[in-house]
């Protein structure tokens, strides 16, 4: 009588179908969090740090007004240059600079290759319609004449609106010498599936502020901070962020076997969740960054 040969290959099997699903399920579960509960209080956490920063660079006199830091340095993506204020929507946030996909997980970002907000010319900032604090969700709804407060390194800065742009809407009339105009853009569409940009552009009230000489030319920004663009980059993160929750996967399975399916679980759901968010938080990165 002949001996079966031990079904290996069936468990094998079995347990990378369940890795594979345990991925699955940390991965969607991180997602949907990074985009609702645990985005949002990233959003909270990061412009309290940021308004702290701010503050301090206002009162030491050593807050950016251009873009090179104080001592002459490239200012970095992600630092704090102003403080937005929108007394209609009771909104308050900090602004950093740039726009990536990442820069604007923490708030509303100044586009590089525009000028400061309270300096003459144009000014772009950029903010998300849904994700992460949502700090655009109702720009829309400004009415002409709503007055928009920024403080940067120079001072305070009073905007007017002036208007609502939407997909196939004319370009306000160019500026005129000595004229300011500061454009927020965020998406359009249904919630969380942007389709297009959206514009309020709000004309400056009084004289601008110095506008410094600036080492990038107007229109040179990388593709990555775009409206609606994502970051290619985030590949290598979510590549090695996979390949570690793919590995705990494996583990919590084979665990199961020996240790039973509670202690397990509770051992190892922690720290798939975990997982899980930080490799989401990657993944959104490829997503549009008004999203």
């Amino acid at each position: 009588m002949t001996t079966a040969p031990p079904p290996t290959a069936p468990r094998a099997g079995l347990a990378l179908a369940g890795a594979a699903l345990c991925v699955l399920a940390a991965l969607l579960i991180g997602f949907a969090a990074n985009l609702t509960v645990v985005g949002h209080l990233q959003h909270a956490r990061d412009q309290a740090t940021a308004y702290d920063d701010l503050r301090e660079q206002l009162a030491l006199g050593t807050a950016p007004v251009g873009q090179l830091t104080y001592d002459g340095k490239p200012l970095e993506p992600g630092a704090p240059v102003a403080l937005l204020r929108i007394p209609a929507l009771g909104l308050r946030e900090v602004v950093a600079e740039g726009t990536t996909s990442q820069v604007l997980m923490s708030g509303p970002g100044h586009r590089r290759d525009t000028a400061l907000p309270g300096q003459a010319g144009a000014s772009v900032l950029m903010g998300r319609k849904w994700g992460y604090g949502s700090p655009f969700n109702d720009v829309h709804r400004l009415p002409r004449g709503a007055r928009i407060d920024i403080t940067t390194g120079q001072g305070e800065a009073v905007y007017e609106v002036t208007g609502v742009r939407r997909p196939g809407d004319p370009n306000p009339a160019p500026l005129a010498q000595g004229e300011g105009r500061l454009t927020l853009m965020t998406a359009t569409g249904g919630a969380y599936t942007p389709e297009d940009v959206l514009r309020v552009d709000a004309k400056l009230v009084g004289t601008p502020q110095p506008s410094p000489v600036r080492p990038l030319r107007p229109g040179w920004i990388t593709a990555a901070e775009k409206p609606l663009a994502g970051e290619s980059d985030a590949w290598p993160r979510i590549f090695l962020g996979t390949q570690g929750l793919l590995a705990a996967a494996l583990l919590t399975v084979l665990a199961r076997r020996r240790w039973g399916a509670r202690q397990t679980w509770v051992t190892a759901v922690p720290v798939l969740a975990a997982l899980g968010v930080l490799v989401s938080g990657e993944l959104t990165r490829l997503l549009p960054n008004l999203l």
